[in-house]
């Protein structure tokens, strides 16, 4: 607060007169504000509900005020987070703010303190613990605690930039930005708002702070000096909580006028530096802290050390450099090092490059660590530090003994009047009184005073001057007692009489157990037992008594069989092995007895061993059954699992032999249906009207429905067992929709509806061939089952995909449906009597879009219409695009005078494709293989146009057949391969000898379409 003042008024520090300085007077004031609430009270325990009510009003006062002034500095002076980011990177000092790259070391240092700082600082501690009502209230803390940190931090960068970015450098502490950033501009409110936070910040802190170390130099430094050295007179003096309190208003002027000196001497030394060298100060109690409650082995005497040689090492790196940068020395020594030792530099110890604060914590830690350990190490624990040790970290589960018969020389009233000079005598009799009720006897005034009694005073006495001086007070009152001969018999009978006790509470709570229990000295002889454990064992009377070796009990026992077989010396000396060193329990098994006994060793800390046998016969006997079980369980499963894979695989050997079957006989199918195609076609070019026509007219639709359902087959055979393999080529989707739209418009026209394709300049990857067959599937669904309406083809682009979608408005399709549509031979009711069909097209897109990668999405609404999506990867770009020029359609009359070989072993075929070739007007030659075509041309000279051959010929096959031709010819005939086999094989075997494939049954558009190329080639050639 004084730094505000200050600053405000534009002096130095220490160029101020003490009189008059700002700085002293809120010192005095605040030290006097904690004298009037944090002393009312002379027990510590108390809770000062007042002072946390007035801590926490400032808390939300402090966050309110620096939000405020955050958001105001924020979004009123600079627009926004964007805006005063932009600003601070066009100024150095905020750039170089933005750009630092933070050191872990620094970064680690810092958590580190901050955590020491938690749980040592005093007034954490007072806040946490002393002023705590419930443990409710941590739980609470737990959360709201690190979100009061995260709200109190959420604007510290922002300010901090906006003070960079509007102050020159040097011109205003960083410490003042909060108040300096709306004075700037002369905002009032928030100036008062920042300067009212400021204040609720500071003094919070150090009020609380103030009042917590006033109690610990009073109970742990003035008062235990004060009784040492005048114990008579603290003794006889009626009131000593007026002292108490007295002493602890006292060092609350003193703290604060220490705290003012310092901040006087330090000058300019920013708040965060200051705070940061006392969080490294408190830290050197940290190792002694933790070791104390997790290492047994921690002394006095190593904490001691720790923290001596901790604060002087923290002395020398950082409060040296301190007291230099203040000008209280030379700088000198922070440059050359003490003598000019460079590498004892105060902030470069051993030329360890870190930055100050991290240097500093590194070096006092490490030593105050490595001087704990090494001084604990030693000297053995003393007796009160073992004692200390068990209740911090117990190795055992051993209860600390109860002298309940033990009483001092010291009555009740005695002890009563001493805790009465420091508590008082309400506060003592109601605490006497509850002692007596919860314990369940009466106190008379002259009665002696037992141990538990003495324990409860002491305890009460730690509450008001803690637990030294507690302690004190107690000896002195016992030290004015001489104790008398009788008085020590008594006590040394009760102290007996007490080891008896609680050796028969022990004893009783073995036999009690369900586990035999030995423990063994040292030289493994048995020292404690019960009676358990010679009834599991079987051991005679004999073999059970002090003295009895361990080795002895297992010689006994390997002598009557039960440690299994081999030598007994080889068997005592293993289970010796693993009493002494295992550290997990081990099952010894007696077969004669059928038990199995599971054994556990524990080591004691003086030497010996604490052993325990457990009867677990029951759970490793059921163990042993469920194991069996799960073996005879694991056996059946496997010869299932194995009975299924050999179903399976017959399953998926049947299907593919009927795969292999149907791809077989569809050869032989194909050729009389490919000779019936050759012969209607031939007819319904011929016919002209009248009844005939009509029935040759609904042959040909029975045909082209026969070779509907026999593709179908053959595509699902093919895909199911892979032999349909796509070649995915970039190529113009306009395309394949333009060929499309030519197919379906005149099927779209005889229904009366509208066919509308929407045109698309994009470039997909994909099979040309079977993405066509796919959106023919679909569009042919589309116009078949839509009775009125229109039919949609068109494509969106999805990112780096293109979707196609085929729209309809047709009946529609149920949810319950939209997976069984995809199954072959599945047909709605309603579908199927709309249209034709076996239900397999559908069976084909899902087949085909599983084999390109393709997603294909189905949306419908029934009685309103359906959406079939197709999703196709776009090209990256356009090189390479193949594309395909249409066909100009042909006149069978163009076709006269193309003269062509027809080469296949079935005569039908050859009549048929004669009959048709001739009706178009070609010069036909029939062969059925090679030799006798060679025969045919060698009788009959003609010149040919080109080839149609059968790829399955009785000797030899089709490309064979066209390569030898073109050989004997000397030219490159061209030539179309008709066959049956849709293999993969055959095609790719074909297109490497440029030779263009049909597949039977022969679709006569296509092969007139093939031959007027021919002609077109001819006439080119003759020009």
């Amino acid at each position: 607060v004084g730094t505000i003042f200050v600053h405000g008024s534009g002096m130095n520090v220490v160029a101020m007169p003490v009189i008059g300085d700002i700085s002293l007077l809120v010192a005095l004031t605040m030290a006097a504000f904690a004298v009037l609430f944090g002393t009312r009270h002379i027990d510590a325990t108390e809770h000062q509900d007042g002072l946390m009510l007035a801590i926490a009003t400032e808390s939300l006062v402090k966050l309110a005020a620096f939000l405020a002034v955050g958001i105001f500095v924020t979004f009123w002076m600079f627009d926004g987070p964007a805006s005063l980011f932009a600003q601070a990177m066009n100024r150095p000092d905020a750039a170089a703010v933005l750009s630092y790259t933070p050191k872990f070391g620094a970064i680690f240092a810092m958590t580190m303190l901050s955590f020491f700082a938690i749980i040592l600082l005093p007034r954490q501690f007072h806040v946490t613990v002393v002023e705590n009502h419930q443990e409710s209230e941590i739980r609470r803390a737990a959360w709201v605690f690190p979100l009061y940190l995260i709200l109190i931090n959420l604007f510290v960068i922002p300010i901090a930039l906006a003070g960079l970015t509007t102050f020159p450098s040097g011109k205003v502490d960083s410490d003042m930005f909060v108040l300096a950033l709306p004075l700037s501009v002369e905002s009032h409110f928030f100036t008062i708002l920042a300067f009212v936070g400021g204040l609720s910040a500071a003094t919070a802190m150090v009020i609380v702070e103030s009042v917590a170390l006033a109690i610990m130099v009073s109970n742990d430094l003035i008062v235990p000096l004060v009784l040492q050295q005048r114990s008579r007179l603290i003794t006889a003096r009626a009131d000593v909580g007026s002292l108490l309190l007295t002493v602890r208003r006292i060092a609350i002027f003193v703290i604060m006028i220490l705290a003012y000196l310092y901040y006087r001497s330090v000058g300019e030394a920013q708040l965060a530096a200051i705070g940061l060298l006392s969080f490294a100060a408190v830290a050197q109690l940290a190792p002694a802290f933790f070791g104390g409650l997790f290492w047994r082995q921690g002394t006095a005497r190593g904490a001691i050390a720790g923290m001596t040689v901790g604060i002087m090492v923290w002395g020398y790196t950082l409060l040296l450099p301190n007291i230099a940068d203040a000008g209280f020395i030379g700088t000198s020594i922070l440059t050359d090092g003490p003598w000019g030792l460079t590498f004892l530099r105060p902030q470069s110890i051993l030329g360890l490059d870190l930055s100050p604060l991290a240097h500093g914590v590194f070096w006092s830690l490490a030593l105050n660590i490595i001087a704990y350990v090494t001084f604990s190490l030693g000297r053995a624990p003393a007796a009160i530090e073992r004692m200390q040790a068990d209740l911090f970290v117990p190795s055992s589960l051993t209860p600390v003994p109860s002298f309940r018969l033990w009483r001092t020389p010291v009555t009740v009233e005695e002890l009563s009047t001493t805790v009465t000079r420091y508590l008082g005598e309400e506060r003592t009799r109601i605490s006497f009184e509850n002692f007596a009720a919860s314990h369940g006897i009466s106190i008379a005034p002259n009665s002696d005073a037992d141990f538990q009694l003495l324990r409860h005073a002491e305890h009460l006495l730690a509450s008001a001057i803690g637990a030294a001086s507690s302690r004190l007070v107690l000896s002195l009152l016992l030290r004015k007692r001489t104790v008398s001969t009788k008085a020590a018999l008594k006590l040394l009978d009760d102290a007996n009489a007490a080891i008896h006790y609680n050796r028969e509470i022990l004893q009783t709570a073995l036999e009690h157990v369900r586990q035999g229990i030995a423990v063994f000295d040292k030289d493994m002889q048995l020292v404690c037992w019960n009676r358990q454990f010679g009834e599991i064992l079987d051991l005679p009377r004999d073999m059970i008594g002090i003295g009895v070796r361990l080795d002895e009990i297992l010689r006994h026992h390997a002598g009557r069989g039960m440690l299994g077989a081999g030598s007994p010396v080889a068997l005592v000396r293993d289970r010796i092995d693993r009493y002494a060193f295992a550290s997990e329990p081990f099952l010894e098994r007696f077969p004669d007895r059928g038990l199995v006994i599971e054994v556990r060793a524990n080591r004691m800390p003086g030497g010996g061993i604490v052993a325990t046998y457990t009867d677990t016969t029951p759970s490793v006997e059921a163990a042993e059954a469920l194991e069996r079980r799960v073996r005879e369980r694991t056996t059946e499963l496997t010869r299932l699992n194995a009975e299924l894979a050999r179903a399976k695989a017959d399953a998926e050997e049947a299907n593919i032999s009927k795969t292999r079957f149907l791809a077989a006989a569809s050869h032989d199918i194909l050729q009389p249906l490919n000779a019936a195609r050759l012969y209607v076609t031939s007819l319904v070019e011929r016919q002209g009207g009248g009844e005939d026509a009509r029935l040759v007219s609904n042959i040909d639709a029975s045909l082209d429905a026969v070779e509907e359902i026999f593709g179908a087959l053959l595509d699902i055979s093919r895909l199911d067992t892979g032999a349909m393999k796509p070649e995915i080529v970039s190529f113009r989707i306009d395309e394949l929709l333009r060929q499309l739209e030519v197919e379906f418009a005149p099927l779209a026209r005889e229904k009366g509806l509208e066919l509308v394709f929407v045109p698309s300049s994009l470039t997909v990857r994909s099979d040309r061939r079977l993405l066509r067959r796919l959106l023919q599937n679909l569009v042919s669904n589309a116009i078949k089952y839509t009775r009125k309406g229109r039919v949609l083809v068109g494509c969106r682009r999805r990112r780096n995909r293109l979707r196609i979608d085929v729209c309809d408005t047709g009946m529609g399709i149920p949810s319950s449906q939209k997976k069984n549509i995809f199954r072959e031979f599945h047909r709605l009711n309603e579908g199927a009597k709309v249209a034709r069909g076996l239900g397999l097209g559908l069976s084909i897109v899902e087949r085909i879009a599983r084999v390109l990668d393709h997603k294909v999405e189905l949306r419908s609404v029934p009685a309103k219409g359906s959406r079939f999506s197709v999703e196709v990867g776009l090209s990256a770009a356009t090189a390479g695009v193949t594309t395909r020029r249409d066909v100009p359609r042909v006149d069978a009359g163009q076709l006269a005078g193309v003269a062509v070989l027809c080469i296949d072993n079935d005569p039908q075929i050859l009549d048929g494709m004669e009959t048709l070739l001739r009706g178009w007007g070609c010069t036909v030659r029939k062969a059925t293989d090679l030799t006798s075509a060679v025969a045919v041309l060698e009788d009959d000279p003609v010149t040919l146009n080109g080839l149609l051959v059968d790829y399955h010929l009785d000797e030899g096959n089709g490309i064979n057949a066209i390569i030898e031709l073109r050989r004997r010819l000397r030219i490159d005939l061209p030539a179309i391969l008709i066959t049956a086999d849709r293999t993969v094989r055959v095609r790719d075997e074909a297109k490497n000898r440029d030779v263009p494939v049909l597949h039977k049954p022969v679709k006569p558009a296509a092969l007139r379409a093939l031959l007027a190329q021919w002609r077109i080639q001819r006439v080119a050639a003759a020009e």
